[in-house]
Order: structure tokens, then C-alpha cells, then sequence
């Protein structure tokens, strides 16, 4: 299964997900009128309260539309509440589960392991690298990634999962956690959360009623003046049973979810990284572990959304037991392997830093060539939301050829605008000065200095570098101001124009810090799927691969024969070759596109690389572009080596 199919997968589990919470809602409902009309419901005429009796219900029925509607609005309003309180993004969750976030350069060796592992497997899988958190307080082993979107998504481990992991089996943790950023978990997740609060708000207003009313009747009592107040303690009984139960089958909907959920994420973790001992050894960790994967804090909120058990398993665990976790990774995993496991699993510090630094030299005197594979468009399909240790290879190598002030400047929140502008100054002296004015009047003087120590204090970075470098900065950018995103955007289209054209790798990066800055600073909003067909778009289509074949040939005639082939690909038929003003034409029918159902998008997906592959090879120019248009489409498109 491709991550198209997963798409539409998700969709689909999500639409039964929200009908089987409809179908809870409708039966909390239904009891709290029952309950409502059993104490508080008015006899008929000849002095009927029979549940049963039609004249009873009757006149009582604006008592039961009454009860609806205020329970709905309470279920209601305070789902609401709680989705509106995470809208800042994945962030805000870590942050409430005691999360501290990674700084651009930590001190410590675990914290820089994890930073280097997230960025890795963030580059390689072609996502927006999110941020990262450490639960400090937390010695158990544990994970979750969350966020309406990639742009907004923050990944967060514990202390544990830093000190008691190899590099390994915490690679495999956060390939694990990025196949539920891949897979559209993570907005299912916040639903399920903002649903759940909404259904526990019942009983919580049931238990405040219910020690209201023990206050006031004791109150009473010592005035020697009791009366009243039964019928209501009895309701908010009711309402406290019917809240707590519908909430049991609120959480139990979760927890089926969560499960299959749990298993396709290992098998995700497994393939991305070819090493099945990686996210086995995780798990065999937290299987002999004093504190396994429990919290410290109250994570029955989040329990769908963690790698391992947050809390003491029940009826309503959220994950499979580890053992069978384990065996669907290792058939031949025999549970009598834990006893033998020995031995402190803290990891010493310094080591780690060591181990690191050497990891490090061996992938910048890494060969390139044959690491990700060349452009091979037979497999690129499945690659896309599942990449393979290949490309999670190259991703290092990438990495640790950038010199660390680089990387150092892109994850600062000070120094990351002026990285991004860095990698589009000019080669030309005249060109170059003319853009550091327009950075010193949009941005600041103080932008320009900094650009221009930059500038002086920095090698040139490399074509393959330059993409990724840009997704660095990303989270560090995620940290400014709106009124900053956007004064940045502006800068940079203005930097790109200076000169007076647009190349392909000019627009890749503007489009991807677009689509970034847009999905980051509305991520509840951000658009996750469409319902258009490829021919409802046949025009966008037809622009869209025309561009893109008159960009990546070397004549017109190359062009106009990659134009056929994509379009043949598509199933669409063909006119007249006739492009027009490229950057312009994406940008009006790469939004559109973006509105395609997932299989649509797999089918245009297909076509661009029957354009991109007709000469049977692909260029610099076609790699950037599609890396472009992937992003516009929200496709994570793994790292291409040519």
C-alpha cells in the first residue's frame, strides 16, 4: 500500500471513525433525555409518566428537545474549546506534557543525536523538519509526534527514550513517529483528543454539580432546614454514569483505532530504515525496563498518540502488547530473550558524542553516487510517504557535508531569514549589492549585517545542499512572528526578482517556504485532501506537465513529445503544445491541483514522471522542480541523488 492508498484510507477510517462517535453521541443523548424526563418530567392528565406512553412524551417534549440541545451544546462547544486551544500546533502539546524544546546548538550529545536523527529521517522522507521536544522529567520510554499538519508538526521524546536508546533503535522510534506524520494520523489524533474532552466535560460537570449540592445540603442541614435538592443530585448521577459511560466507548473507539494504527507504523519504521533490530530493540527496551513506556504525567489524553503504553495496560490500551509488537517485526522472537538481557542500558554521554562525530567524517567521505540510487520513477511512487535506508543514507551524507556554522545558523530563530536569503544572492558583485539593500529596507539593517557576516564567514554551498539547508531553517522560522513570515516571503520574491528572472531553483524555494508559512501559521485550516478528479483539472494538467517538459528538455521537440507522454500517463487526451509564462502558470494551477483526491494526485504524480523521464535521465533543474510541485501538493517526495 502506497501512501495514496494510505490517504485515501485514512479518509475513509476517519469517516467511520466520525460515524461511530456520531452513533455515541446520539445514545448519550437519548439517556440523558430518559433521565431527564424520569426525575424532572411532567404527568400527564390522568397522572402517566410512562416512558412508553405517547400523550407523556408528548408534553414533554420541549423538555427532552431542551436536554438535547444543551447536552450537544456542552459536548459541542467544549470540543471546540479544546481543538481551538491546540491550534498553535504540535508544539503546543509537547509543551503541555512538560516538553522542553531542542535549541539550535544543545550541549548535550543526546540532545544533538536526536536533532541529527530528526533532521535526517525529516530530509530524507521529503517533509518540513518538525520541531523537536524532551520530556526531561520522564525516565520511561516513550514517543509521539503531533500537529495538525507536516508544517506544524513537533516530535517529542523522553529522557529515557534519549538516555536508554543506541542510535539505532531511536532512529526506528522516530521513524516510527514520522509514519504517522506521513500517514495523517496526527489530525485525526487532535479530533480525537478535542472529541474526547467534549464527552468527559459531561461527567465532569456532573461531579461539580453532585459536590455543589453535598455542600449545600449539608449547609442546610446545620439550619435545620432540609428540603430540595434530591431530584438534582439524582440527575447529575445520571448524568455522571451516562458521561462516564459514553466516554468508555469514546476511548474504546480510540483504542481500536490506535491499534492497527500502532502496527502499521512499525512495519512503516522497519521499511524506511532496513533494519528491523532498530524499533525491535526499542521495544525490547521498554519490555525490561523498570519504568517501561509509562509517564509521569497524565497522558490518557494523548495515550493514542505515544509510541508505547503511556499508562498500566487495560481493556482500553491503546497499543498491541509488545510482545506481539515485537514478533510482527521478528517472527522468531522468543519472549525468553528478555530474561537474558543484561546490563546497564544507559547510554554514556561522551561516547555518544563520540560515536556521532565518527558517524559524521564517514558520511561526508561517503560516496554519493549510488547511495539513494539514481532516479528510478518505477519505484519513486512507493517511495513517496515510505522511503528506504538508501535515501535515509544519502539524507546524512547531505547533512554532514553542510560545514556546522551552516547548519548551526539555519536552526537558529536570530539567524535562520538570513540564512534563507544566503542561499539566493547573486554571483554578480552589482546584483548582489542591490540585493542587500532590498534586505536592509524590507528586513532591517541589522538583517543585512548579519547577511553579509554570513556571506563573508560561510563557504558556498552546493547544489544539492541548498533545498535542504532551506527545510532546516524551517522550524527555527516556525518561532517568529506571523507579521515576520510574511515581511520574510515578500523578501524573498524580491530577492529572487533583483535580477530580472526566476530560475527553477529561485521558485522551488519560494513555493516550498509558501506552502511552509502557510500550512504553519494556519494549520487547523491547512488543506489535507481534495475531491477533484484529474479531468475535472484537465487544463491545470495540461499546463502544468507542459511547463515542465519545456523546463526539463533540450528543444522544443524533446519537450513536446514529454508533454504527450505525461499526458498519456494521465489518460488524458492531447492538443496543441503551446506553453506559456512558466512561474505564472504554477502558480495558478499548482493551487488548484492541490484540491485532487489522493489517487488523483497519484495519477498526476505519475504523468510528471513519465514528462520528467522521456529522455530517460533526469537534470538538476527537473529534480528542483518537482520538489517544488510535490511540496505544493502536500506529497512528501523523498530525496532524489542524480
Amino acid at each position: 500500500m502506497n501512501f495514496f492508498e494510505h490517504q485515501e484510507k485514512a479518509h475513509k477510517q476517519t469517516r467511520w471513525l466520525v460515524l461511530l462517535f456520531v452513533l455515541a453521541l446520539i445514545a448519550v443523548v437519548a439517556a440523558m433525555e430518559l433521565i431527564v424526563l424520569v426525575f424532572l418530567g411532567q404527568p400527564t392528565l390522568e397522572g402517566s409518566k410512562s416512558l412508553i406512553d405517547p400523550a407523556f412524551l408528548k408534553s414533554n417534549a420541549p423538555l427532552a428537545g431542551g436536554t438535547a440541545v444543551l447536552t450537544l451544546a456542552v459536548i459541542g462547544f467544549s470540543t471546540m474549546f479544546r481543538m481551538a486551544s491546540l491550534r498553535a500546533g504540535g508544539g503546543k502539546v509537547a509543551v503541555e506534557l512538560g516538553g522542553v524544546r531542542v535549541g539550535a546548538d544543545p550541549r548535550d550529545p543526546l540532545r544533538r543525536r536526536l536533532r541529527n536523527v530528526v533532521e535526517e529521517v525529516a530530509l530524507a522522507s521529503g517533509m518540513p523538519v518538525p520541531e523537536i521536544y524532551v520530556m526531561e522529567k520522564e525516565s520511561g520510554i516513550n514517543a509521539f509526534a503531533a500537529g495538525y499538519t507536516p508544517a506544524d508538526a513537533a516530535i517529542a521524546v523522553t529522557r529515557g527514550t534519549l538516555e536508554k536508546l543506541s542510535r539505532d533503535e531511536l532512529q526506528g522510534v522516530i521513524s516510527h513517529e514520522f509514519s504517522h506524520i506521513l500517514n495523517g494520523d496526527m489530525r485525526l489524533n487532535i479530533r480525537l483528543i478535542g472529541l474526547l474532552f467534549g464527552i468527559m466535560m459531561l461527567s465532569l460537570i456532573a461531579r461539580r454539580v453532585l459536590f455543589s449540592a453535598r455542600y449545600t445540603r449539608i449547609s442546610r442541614s446545620s439550619n435545620n432546614n432540609s428540603s430540595g435538592g434530591g431530584a438534582i443530585m439524582l440527575i447529575a448521577v445520571g448524568v455522571l454514569v451516562v458521561g462516564y459511560i459514553g466516554l468508555f466507548f469514546a476511548r474504546w473507539i480510540k483504542a481500536a483505532v490506535s491499534r492497527q494504527r500502532e502496527y502499521l507504523a512499525d512495519a512503516s519504521a522497519v521499511q524506511f530504515t532496513r533494519n528491523p533490530d532498530g524499533i525491535a530493540g526499542a521495544l525490547k527496551r521498554i519490555a525490561i525496563d523498570a519504568n517501561g513506556s509509562l509517564l509521569e504525567v497524565e497522558s490518557e489524553e494523548v495515550s493514542h498518540m505515544l509510541f508505547g503504553e503511556g499508562r498500566r495496560s487495560s481493556l482500553l490500551a491503546t497499543h498491541p502488547p509488545l510482545v506481539e509488537r515485537i514478533k510482527r517485526i521478528q517472527p522468531q522472537f522468543n519472549p525468553e530473550e528478555l530474561k537474558t538481557m543484561a546490563g546497564s542500558i544507559k547510554r554514556k554521554q561522551k561516547q555518544v558524542a563520540e560515536d556521532e562525530e565518527q558517524l559524521r567524517n564517514r558520511a561526508k567521505k561517503g560516496k554519493s553516487r549510488g547511495g539513494a540510487g539514481m532516479f528510478d520513477a518505477g519505484n519513486i511512487i512507493d517511495n513517496i510517504g515510505n522511503p528506504d535506508s538508501n535515501q535515509l543514507i544519502y539524507a546524512a551524507m547531505v547533512a554532514a557535508s553542510m560545514p556546522l556554522e551552516v547548519q548551526s545558523a539555519a536552526r537558529s530563530a536570530e539567524w535562520a531569514p538570513e540564512t534563507l536569503c544566503l542561499l539566493l544572492l547573486d554571483k554578480n558583485p552589482e546584483i548582489r549589492e542591490r540585493q542587500m539593500l532590498l534586505v536592509s529596507r524590507r528586513l532591517g539593517a541589522d538583517s543585512e549585517q548579519q547577511l553579509r557576516t554570513l556571506q563573508e564567514a560561510l563557504p558556498e554551498i552546493s547544489p544539492e545542499q541548498r533545498l535542504p539547508l532551506a527545510e532546516m531553517t524551517f522550524p527555527a522560522l516556525k518561532r517568529r512572528p506571523a507579521e515576520d513570515l510574511m515581511r520574510l516571503l515578500d523578501t524573498i520574491r524580491a530577492l529572487i526578482t533583483a535580477d530580472g528572472k526566476v530560475d527553477v531553483y529561485e521558485y522551488a524555494l519560494a513555493k516550498m517556504l509558501e506552502v511552509m508559512i502557510n500550512d504553519a501559521l494556519s494549520p487547523a485550516t491547512a488543506n489535507t485532501s481534495g475531491r477533484k478528479s484529474i479531468k475535472s483539472l484537465l487544463s491545470d494538467v495540461d499546463s502544468l506537465l507542459m511547463v515542465v517538459a519545456s523546463l526539463g528538455q533540450a528543444n522544443s521537440t524533446a519537450a513536446e513529445r514529454a508533454w504527450k507522454l505525461g499526458m498519456q500517463a494521465a489518460g488524458l487526451g492531447v492538443g496543441s503544445y503551446q506553453p506559456g509564462d512558466w512561474h505564472e502558470v504554477l502558480d495558478t494551477s499548482l493551487t488548484r491541483l492541490d484540491r485532487l483526491a489522493p489517487k488523483h494526485k497519484e495519477i498526476l504524480l505519475r504523468a510528471l514522471l513519465a514528462t520528467i523521464t522521456s529522455d530517460h535521465q533526469v537534470n538538476l533543474i527537473e529534480a528542483e522542480l518537482l520538489r517544488a510541485i510535490c511540496a505544493s501538493l502536500h506529497v512528501p517526495l523523498p530525496m532524489i541523488e542524480l
